[in-house]
């Protein structure tokens, strides 16, 4: 039986579509079509789906599109990184866990952290003096969420819980700064990221105690 939230997802998606096939909306379709397969991605991860994955990369290649022609170049960028991991994790979530069976919820490890928090920072650092020399529209915050985006994306592979805290931190910035660059359907999905986010979350670590 499909639940209400999934509905909600699928009936939202389509209504954006339509809206920019019959452009009420300046919107073309490359957008539309990232807002759907992303909505619908980020729901399959909430629910722990491994169908998350091949939709996935279909989305990374509609934003790779969106991203170069907004010149987010950092977001183009990280597309490719995103499709290349998301075939690892696809691979990682069904054969990752004991003896090659599929891949339990778990917790971020100390050493884990201590590599995140100098990725994070240095490569923050690293990204936005490249982004400046290459005259991104916003170096600063496009490198960061590039990079929580990019430890969150490695989370996520590892199937750690902690994942939905960097996406979380990701989705704040990337909201008005998508509005900020005449982008405003991916400014809507990333809201609706936010509260994906949430659900996500919260499903995870019933699943982690279970």
């Amino acid at each position: 039986m499909i639940s209400l939230e999934a509905l909600a997802v699928y009936a939202f998606s389509a209504l954006l579509l339509l809206t920019a096939w019959q452009k009420w909306l300046p919107l073309d379709l490359t957008e539309a079509f990232g807002f759907a397969t992303g909505a619908i991605c980020v729901w399959l991860v909430t629910k722990g789906n491994i169908w998350n994955w091949p939709v996935g990369l279909l989305n990374n290649i509609f934003f790779a599109i969106l991203f170069w022609r907004a010149r987010l170049f950092a977001d183009f960028g990280l597309q490719g990184v995103y499709f290349a991991l998301g075939i690892f994790g696809w691979w990682a979530w069904m054969n990752g866990g004991e003896q090659r069976s599929p891949l339990p919820v778990s917790r971020t490890s100390r050493l884990e952290w201590s590599i995140l928090f100098i990725v994070l920072t240095a490569g923050t650092w690293a990204l936005r003096e490249i982004l400046i020399l290459i005259n991104g529209a916003v170096p600063f915050w496009d490198a960061v969420t590039t990079i929580l985006c990019l430890c969150a994306q490695y989370l996520l592979c590892r199937k750690r819980i902690e994942n939905w805290f960097f996406w979380i931190a990701a989705d704040v910035i990337y909201v008005p700064l998508y509005f900020s660059r005449g982008l405003p359907l991916t400014g809507i999905l990333y809201a609706g990221f936010l509260f994906l986010c949430l659900v996500g979350l919260k499903r995870w670590r019933r699943e982690l105690h279970s």
